[in-house]
């Protein structure tokens, strides 16, 4: 009597990176996001409006879906009024931000406290902490792999504190709104000369590669900006630089502000950009864990 023939095992595909399906896994994998947003009325708005720069919960919610899993470690190292700490507690993760302003630290604080329905998320807004302090300096003080994702929107340069313009004047100034990040020396916003500022951006995030896990993921949410006469491609330097140092570029996707204002800028002598999108760099960390770096030896 012949012996059956024996079924292979059917392979089990394991999500180890986030808890999508694989239809909502690959919605996220498109290269262009629409900027989400509560709207200009909103009662939710009224603290984000008050940082210069400030992003949405909702955008970097999506980001924080995709790269972690539920109850994971979240850091944001340029915190500012806590959009990512918000979004952690709305999707069940546990968040650290880093805010050198004091300002901005107590916004974060109060707006957890304001927007979230204290009923639901009370336990999980326990675990949002906000850290005021030079980011550079705070992150030495987390051990190794403590973390399993890092989001961010860090300074854009100095680029807040030059001549008001008219997107300026109309939303920020009118409304006595802030309109850069702070005075402060230690503040990576008040750098002046573009080079120092890249290097000293980057090295940071390149340090960053020791306290997050092995092969996980840094996106870093930034725009290219014009600055007198000089056009600087931001993301992409940025991106070139961390490459070089302890992570892989795995792709680039374009954050479309679809919602923004339209200003006259250059009109009528010459061309001036509206600059209606943002790119969010993402990131892979090189390091490799332990036991595979013990295998290659």
């Amino acid at each position: 009597m012949k012996d059956k023939a024996v079924k292979p095992k059917k392979r089990v595909m394991v999500n180890q990176l986030n808890d999508l399906t694989a239809s909502e896994w690959i919605q996220e994998t498109i290269s262009v996001f629409n900027q989400k947003g509560l709207g200009a009325g909103h009662e939710d708005t009224k603290i984000e409006r008050q940082h210069p720069a400030p992003f949405s919960f909702q955008d970097v919610g999506r980001l924080i879906k995709f790269f972690t899993k539920k109850e994971q470690r979240v850091l944001d190292p340029f915190n500012g009024v806590g959009s990512t700490l918000k979004a952690c507690a709305v999707n069940n993760r546990e968040g650290v931000g880093i805010e050198i302003v004091k300002k901005y630290v107590s916004l974060s604080k109060e707006r957890l406290r304001k927007e979230l329905n204290t009923d639901l998320y009370s336990e999980i807004n326990k675990k949002q902490t906000v850290i005021q302090g030079d980011a550079l300096k705070a992150i030495q003080k987390f051990p190794d792999d403590h973390f399993d994702f890092i989001v961010t929107s860090p300074p854009y340069w100095s680029i807040l504190n030059k001549k008001a313009d008219h997107k300026v004047k109309q939303e920020r100034i009118a409304h006595d709104l802030d309109v850069n990040y702070s005075n402060l020396k230690k503040d990576l916003g008040n750098i002046q000369n573009y080079d120092v500022f890249l290097d000293v951006l980057s090295r940071f995030f390149n340090d960053c590669s020791r306290i997050l896990k092995p092969k996980k993921y840094l996106c870093v949410i930034v725009s290219d900006f014009r600055h007198k006469d000089k056009f600087y491609v931001f993301h992409s330097d940025l991106a070139k630089k961390l490459e070089e140092g302890n992570y892989a570029l795995k792709g680039i996707t374009v954050l479309y502000q679809r919602h923004k204002k339209i200003f006259p800028y250059g009109y009528p002598y010459s061309y001036v950009p509206n600059i209606h999108h943002q790119y969010i760099i993402i990131l892979q960390n090189k390091k490799m864990d332990d036991t595979k770096q013990d295998a290659k030896k």
